[in-house]
């Protein structure tokens, strides 16, 4: 009974639960949703198939299937054949890989340049004005998928004037590097500190970075702690339900003084008593 539960059934392909459950939670870091997943996991797996055999094999409406299909060819990472009836097949695992980093990367290039254009138009049109003597509300945003807390990360390491700080696992930390947050953490002109296990797993994603700014976290700190601090203004954390199915990413920001507070405490406290990551 344990070999069955631990089985997902794609079709006729048997797949482990664990390590798709893990490729899944990767491919969300690139905006890519459950069923996107399963559609380009099952393509790149069994190989060419018509959307009625994805459909089926899947598990997913025929009528979802032709939407899912379309979105995978917009990102790049599905083709289809002339013939009919249509054919539809992954692209090679790395090939898609590249194709995804690739697009983050030019979107962060966009972001950068659109931002000042984007405040000066902003600014041209009159509204309304706050009172800057007027204490400022404390707020929280809940931010639900990758897509939403992804944007949500940029946006802060972006607009961060003076600090950003990043305690995760090492998980988190693949995830950071392959959505290209470390990236933009190294070009922009400010400090950081980052807090993680640093296993030779890892090593790599931190390997054109200043090394006085990782320290290693602990083995004892739990999995499901990941957090960023910009400015000690803003704080944005993970929620994560380490015993559900449920892998969809979700978040919390916040501009509030007393969360901000103890979560800079709990930070600074774990980065006085760290060592300092392995350069090697």
């Amino acid at each position: 009974m344990e070999t069955a539960t631990s089985m997902l059934q794609l079709g006729n392909f048997p797949v482990d639960k664990a390590n798709y459950e893990e490729i899944k939670e990767y491919f969300s870091t690139f905006g890519l949703t459950p069923n996107q997943v399963k559609v380009f996991f099952y393509l790149g797996k069994v190989g060419q198939r018509s959307a009625s055999d994805i459909a089926k094999a899947a598990d997913i409406p025929r009528s979802e299937t032709y939407h899912l299909l379309t979105a995978l060819q917009n990102k790049g990472i599905v083709s289809a054949t002339f013939e009919h009836p249509i054919k539809f097949s992954a692209l090679p695992i790395q090939e898609a890989i590249h194709v995804l980093v690739s697009t983050e990367t030019e979107r962060l290039k966009k972001l950068k340049k659109s931002g000042p254009i984007l405040e000066k138009l902003w600014e041209k049109i009159p509204g309304f004005s706050a009172d800057p003597n007027e204490e400022p509300e404390e707020k929280f945003q809940v931010l639900q998928g990758g897509n939403q807390v992804n944007s949500k990360i940029f946006d802060m390491i972006l607009n961060a004037k003076n600090e950003c700080r990043i305690l995760g696992s090492e998980k988190d930390m693949i995830k950071f590097y392959h959505a290209n947050f470390l990236e933009a953490l190294k070009e922009r002109n400010i400090d950081y500190k980052i807090l993680s296990p640093v296993s030779k797993k890892s090593q790599y994603i931190f390997k054109n970075m200043d090394k006085t700014k990782i320290k290693e976290l602990c083995s004892t700190v739990k999995d499901n702690l990941c957090f960023l601090i910009k400015d000690d203004d803003e704080v944005l954390f993970f929620i994560k339900n380490s015993t559900g199915s449920n892998r969809e990413m979700r978040a919390i920001c916040t501009n509030s003084e007393t969360i901000i507070y103890s979560k800079s405490l709990l930070f600074n406290n774990y980065w006085s008593n760290e060592s300092i990551g392995d350069s090697n």
